[in-house]
């Protein structure tokens, strides 16, 4: 990468040139990355700063530490991971490589658990940063929300959230269902199949263990509609599919007693969730 940081350069020749720099590595949005990461470098706390200083010169040690953002990006590291965090429903969550990437895509999960009748206790399976379980505490404080992860590390980030954002949430450390008493469950657990090949962003810093889930993807998913098929008293489960998974998730609902199947598609269109009920 060149040097950015040989001579002076206003805030606009530094979002073109870390712009250029990021389309060349690969980067799918090279100039909002640049953007967020130069905000990031100056101490703002949004871009917007950006557009009224332009034109303004930037120090030697805003341009250095804006060099040092952009060869991590270059790398393909996750602009959510440099920055240390991710906006997921309007709340600023801390991540880092111990967790999943909170995506907008999963904000439906959220969106399809608001309509539990009042009270019902729910378990977000595969919580992670605590993403979905705390959005759904913070709309809905009427519900009784338990994350559970098999990760020690990820529970640790995802109690960090909590606490900043004092949210009651209880977090449990166990492999899929714990022996709470539960009405509903929502997951987004590992849906990639092993031999898929993803983005740099996502093989080379995402938790793994994730992302892969066997030869088809659904190792994981079948694991834990098993779990719910086995307790008659949850009687709704959402879990987050990948693209041509919901037809085959749903019949693993139905197997296990969950027959009111909806798959339910995210703006572009994509399958993203399926809901049983019984």
């Amino acid at each position: 990468m060149p040097e950015l940081a040989t001579a002076p350069r206003t805030v606009r020749e530094a979002i073109a040139f870390g712009s250029e720099s990021l389309a060349a590595a690969g980067s799918d949005t090279p100039r909002l990355d640049a953007e967020l990461l130069l905000a990031a470098a100056l101490g703002h706390g949004s871009r917007a700063r950006l557009v009224l200083d332009s034109e303004e010169d930037i120090d030697h040690a805003g341009l250095a530490d804006y060099e040092r953002l952009l060869a991590r990006r270059q790398r393909r590291e996750p602009v959510a991971y440099i920055l240390g965090h991710k906006w997921f429903r309007g709340i600023c969550l801390r991540v880092d490589g111990r967790v999943l990437i909170p995506r907008p895509e999963t904000e439906l999960l959220v969106e399809v658990a608001l309509s539990l009748p009042r009270g019902a206790r729910v378990a977000d399976v595969g919580t992670g940063c605590g993403a979905v379980a705390l959005a759904l505490a913070l709309e809905r404080p009427d519900l009784t929300v338990t994350g559970i992860d098999s990760s020690e590390d990820a529970l640790v980030v995802a109690a960090e959230n909590r606490d900043r954002l004092g949210v009651e949430v209880t977090f449990v450390c166990t492999d899929l269902l714990d022996n709470g008493a539960y009405d509903a469950v929502v997951a987004n657990l590992p849906y990639v199949a092993d031999a898929a090949e993803l983005a740099p962003e996502l093989a080379l810093f995402e938790p793994r263990e994730a992302l892969y889930a066997g030869s088809d993807g659904l190792d994981s998913l079948r694991r834990l509609a098993t779990a719910v098929g086995a307790r008659p008293g949850i009687r709704f489960a959402a879990l987050e599919v990948g693209a041509g998974q919901g037809e085959m998730v749903g019949e693993l609902l139905r197997r296990v007693g969950l027959d009111t199947i909806r798959i339910h598609r995210d703006l572009a269109d994509h399958e993203r969730v399926v809901v049983g009920r019984r």
